[in-house]
């Protein structure tokens, strides 16, 4: 039997504004997935962000391997694997061996 996975959805947004509650709501969604489940971030939908995004995934990979589970990111904006890579987290984050999506709207 293979294990099922959690599906975390960021939001379309995710600025120091938003920040502080998108860590607490997705921090108890990895708190609440099942243990055997997979944990993936789905950051497809952010279109709107800034370098609170990256303290934001950095905190929720921190508490998922605090209680011993791995946490990937799905479907990362170009621009914020660019800027993971500026500030050096990019293979933290598991995002430096990931072709990055193109944000919608982009030629």
């Amino acid at each position: 039997m293979s294990a099922a996975t959690a599906r975390l959805e960021l939001p379309a947004r995710l600025t120091l504004a938003e920040a502080r509650a998108a860590a607490v709501d997705l921090g108890s969604r990895i708190a609440a997935a099942p243990a055997g489940d997979v944990l993936v971030l789905d950051a497809g939908a952010l279109g709107q962000f800034d370098s609170s995004a990256l303290a934001v995934l950095l905190e929720l990979q921190r508490r998922a391997a605090a209680a011993g589970r791995q946490l990937s990111v799905e479907r990362v904006p170009a621009r914020l694997v660019a800027l993971a890579g500026l500030y050096g987290v990019a293979g933290v984050l598991g995002m430096a061996a990931q072709g990055a999506v193109p944000a919608q709207g982009a030629v």
